[in-house]
């Protein structure tokens, strides 16, 4: 359990009895959530954790063919939730971490109560006029080129792709933290999250699931969350009057708002032995 925690720099926050796993997007670590613990930690127990490959983790423990797939990275969730043998389960994933999570739960079904997406997307290429992800395949591969031609100036173009402005306190911290990431490890995980299609995995969800996506969005556009919706049992779609990716940062009183409606409120006084067991 140790080498889990350690691993995957896991912090347990907050004095609630419902435990929530927040799930970090790509380029991303645990502290882009700092803007809605606040709002959560009163409610929830809060579980942070990094994927292996952000800086922040045990990148000893990175190995390229295992997190070359989504697959690994929900192996991360599922490594976590046995370490801490946590069960009754709210993922909160944001961007590709809403099918990592998706993923995960289907993994260990058990464990899992409720899935909550933020800004996600099953599939980020377009497939016709069956479906429109956003992105021409030729359009993402010259994106990864760029990030082997000038690092720099791939996290100063796509940070403020993923943000919705071009300049401001949240731009300049995503550039910073795409910079920050190790390249070998950056480029392995954006090749899985901007190639993969995991549209076939949406109609076999089990959970109480809750979509929320921006209204304004160059990366996930309302039509993939209405899509999701359409092709996703037990799903409920809430649309934000907001330009970005990232709610969690730009809007997080919003999404705390509509995860508190979401959630029923409950208590079953798991506390202090979660905190216990992550101190171990």
């Amino acid at each position: 359990m140790t080498n889990v925690i350690q691993r995957n720099n896991v912090e347990v926050l907050g004095t609630g009895s419902e435990v929530l796993m927040l799930a970090h997007g790509f380029g991303c670590n645990q502290q882009m959530w700092r803007f809605l613990i606040p709002e959560l930690a009163q409610r929830f127990q809060l579980v942070l954790f990094d994927y292996v490959g952000a800086n922040t983790s045990d990148l000893s423990a990175f190995c390229s063919k295992k997190y070359a797939e989504l697959d690994g990275y929900a192996q991360d969730i599922i490594d976590i939730c046995e370490a801490l043998d946590l069960n009754k389960v709210t993922l909160v994933g944001h961007s590709v971490s809403g099918m990592i999570s998706l993923i995960a739960a289907q993994k260990i079904p058990e464990r899992i109560a409720n899935l909550v997406m933020v800004c996600p997307s099953p599939c980020f290429l377009n497939d016709g006029d069956d479906y429109q992800g956003g992105f021409e395949h030729d359009d993402l591969q010259e994106l990864l080129d760029l990030m082997d031609k000038n690092y720099i100036d791939w996290a100063n173009y796509l940070a403020p792709l993923v943000t919705g402005t071009e300049a401001g306190a949240l731009t300049s911290e995503l550039s910073e933290s795409f910079c920050s990431t190790n390249p070998i490890t950056a480029k392995t995980f954006a090749k899985a999250t901007f190639f993969s299609d995991h549209r076939s995995l949406l109609p076999r969800n089990q959970h109480p699931t809750l979509l929320i996506q921006s209204d304004q969005d160059s990366l996930a556009a309302v039509t993939v969350g209405q899509y999701m919706a359409e092709n996703m049992p037990h799903s409920q779609l809430q649309v934000v009057p907001a330009r970005g990716h990232c709610l969690h940062m730009s809007h997080p009183d919003t999404v705390a708002a509509v995860i508190h409606e979401f959630l029923p409120a409950k208590s079953n006084g798991a506390t202090h032995e979660l905190r216990a067991a992550c101190h171990t």
